[in-house]
């Protein structure tokens, strides 16, 4: 019996030790892991450089309050501003919390000019931005809000792709829109470079902010640092998380000078945000993945992936329906129902996970090996062969 809440479907299985993209169930079989903890996992599991940095630094200090100056954070911090648009960031512990900071920055912002009223932040409806009250009424989804009323006020929601409906939801309330660069959640739904272009446009048109959420597409998880960066575009807020860490519980809001002018001290606080040991991993974390030759491999094998397939979808066009996505968030489609399809690949060894639209969210770590990858391809190919 487990007395562990109810509140996930949890698979039967149990894992004990992970290496790179496998895991060792805690009856001996191995599995190789395309979920990696939903995109957390950017290295893989038990990566040495992670293992040694968080060693090295839990016979040092594991926390202290920021009350007091933390140099790793300061380290981490200087690294993330010099790598991106950013002129600030403010470290939290998880993706709900920084998109929860991001719209309290965004709010604060207005209110430090004379502008209270601004405070409306505009969402695509059923998006993901976390599982706190908030973030559940501002990813705007009936599922994820039923039960946990009373409706929390100040957001709006518009239809992924309907730039008409997003003009016309913007008035003078409207302080933000916020979107995922790249829908994970949602169903892996890719916002196109020529689109960020036109929503900077106008915001800059609106005098309103721009926030891109990228806690599940960011860290090279696209091949490029950030998913929004070859679209030239400069969002004035950037909620991230999950592979920042690796594996260890980071978030982070990124913000440009303007709006950061707002969050003076008392404005926001977090009693674990940006703890020593938090930051040292996210330090040697970002070491490694903002190497030039890190994201073009990352590129380079991700292209490889998408389009063995798209050759699978091209002989099981009955079975896969659409390949989505970018780099390594890969998201199948399918015709069929997705937790079948999903079980009969765990029954090969192969984890993945759901997301909306009955699509099979794909995550391999960033650093997967080409021969992984065609291990992968030989079990989904091997499965839609059997429908």
């Amino acid at each position: 019996m487990s007395f562990l809440a109810k509140n996930y479907n949890r698979k039967k299985i149990a894992f004990k030790t992970g290496k790179g993209s496998f895991l060792i169930s805690d009856k001996g079989q191995k599995y190789l892991d395309f979920v990696q903890g939903i995109a957390v996992n950017s290295l893989g599991h038990a990566h040495p450089k992670l293992i040694k940095a968080l060693n090295n630094q839990s016979k040092k200090i594991w926390h202290v309050s920021n009350a007091f100056i933390i140099p790793e954070g300061e380290r981490l911090a200087k690294k993330i501003v010099r790598k991106t648009f950013a002129d600030y960031v403010m470290f939290q512990n998880s993706g709900a919390e920084a998109t929860e900071a991001a719209i309290k920055v965004a709010r604060r912002y207005f209110y430090s000019i004379g502008q209270p009223k601004k405070n409306r932040v505009l969402c695509i409806k059923n998006s993901f931005h976390g599982r706190t009250i908030a973030a559940i009424y501002a990813s705007g989804s009936k599922k994820m809000t039923e039960g946990f009323g009373p409706k929390i006020n100040g957001f709006d929601h518009f239809d992924f792709g309907d730039h008409k409906s997003l003009k016309r939801s913007i008035n003078n309330n409207t302080a933000a829109v916020m979107v995922e660069t790249i829908m994970g959640e949602g169903g892996i739904k890719v916002i196109p470079d020529w689109c960020l272009k036109d929503l900077r446009k106008l915001c800059n048109q609106k005098k309103i902010l721009l926030i891109l959420d990228e806690v599940q597409c960011g860290i090279g998880r696209s091949g490029d640092f950030f998913a929004f960066e070859k679209s030239k575009v400069k969002p004035d807020i950037v909620p991230i998380a999950k592979g920042i860490g690796g594996g260890f519980p980071i978030g982070a809001v990124l913000m440009n000078k303007k709006v950061a002018s707002g969050m003076v001290a008392g404005t926001h606080g977090s009693t674990f945000g940006g703890n020593p040991l938090a930051m040292q991993v996210g330090n040697t974390v970002i070491d490694i993945i903002s190497k030039k030759s890190f994201l073009n491999n990352v590129k380079k094998n991700s292209k490889y992936f998408i389009n063995k397939l798209n050759e699978i979808k091209n002989e099981y066009p009955h079975v896969i329906e659409e390949v989505r996505g970018k780099g390594f968030l890969i998201g199948l489609k399918l015709r069929k129902d997705q937790s079948n399809f999903i079980k009969k690949l765990m029954d090969n060894r192969l984890l993945t996970i759901r997301a909306a639209e009955n699509v099979v969210r794909i995550l391999p770590p960033l650093n997967v090996k080409k021969s992984e990858l065609n291990l992968s391809i030989k079990i989904i190919k091997k499965v839609c062969s059997e429908y």
